[in-house]
């Protein structure tokens, strides 16, 4: 998987905890407070949420929140689905101090990918100026300095043109690997028919 969720998912996926947090103090247990969610649910993961919230009409709490990791595929909601299905498994008595840290954890991924993508932001950056000069410096020698380039029409020549373009090919696919940035598959996935519901 690429790092392709925006901005607006990661922060969402951000915000949810904390609203079940709030929505803790008036609801009967954790999957009222998701019900409730379900309502106004932060507008990036709204089908998800309705979703998830559906499921819980006849699947289990854990059943439901794996397919709700399966539906977002995003690291933050494996991650806040895992906790939850801890909370859910083990029916942990302070829930809304889960709730609390959980928001402080994915805030933290919120703020880890946007600092990522900065970095992959520079090395686009960096990777277009190389190959701007690159191009310019080899356009101009083409252009204005035929004398210079007399040495490499020779098959000597030659030779060393293509070593020095392949030199550059490298240095560029480099560059754009810098770019890619793979994250971890999706551990929390749904099986079975039910995932789809």
């Amino acid at each position: 998987r690429q790092l392709q969720a925006g901005p607006a998912r990661s922060e969402a996926l951000a915000q949810w905890p904390e609203m079940l947090r709030d929505r803790m103090a008036g609801a009967a247990g954790l999957e009222e407070a998701i019900v409730v969610s379900a309502r106004r649910p932060p507008p990036a993961i709204t089908a998800a949420v309705a979703r998830l919230a559906a499921r819980l009409e006849h699947q289990s709490l854990p059943d439901a929140l794996r397919a709700f990791a399966t539906d977002v595929d995003d690291p933050t909601a494996d991650l806040l689905t895992a906790a939850l299905i801890t909370a859910a498994m083990n029916e942990v008595r302070d829930l809304g101090r889960l709730l609390a840290a959980l928001v402080d954890a994915t805030r933290a991924q919120v703020h880890m990918r946007a600092s990522i993508e900065a970095g992959r932001a520079h090395v686009r950056s960096a990777t277009r100026v190389v190959l701007g000069v690159t191009t310019l410096f080899t356009v101009a020698l083409l252009l204005f300095s035929g004398t210079y380039l007399a040495p490499y029409a020779t098959v000597e020549g030659q030779l060393w043109l293509a070593l020095v373009g392949a030199a550059v090919a490298a240095s560029l696919l480099l560059l754009t690997r810098l770019d890619r940035i793979d994250l971890p598959t999706a551990r929390l996935v749904s099986t079975g028919p039910q995932a789809g519901s």
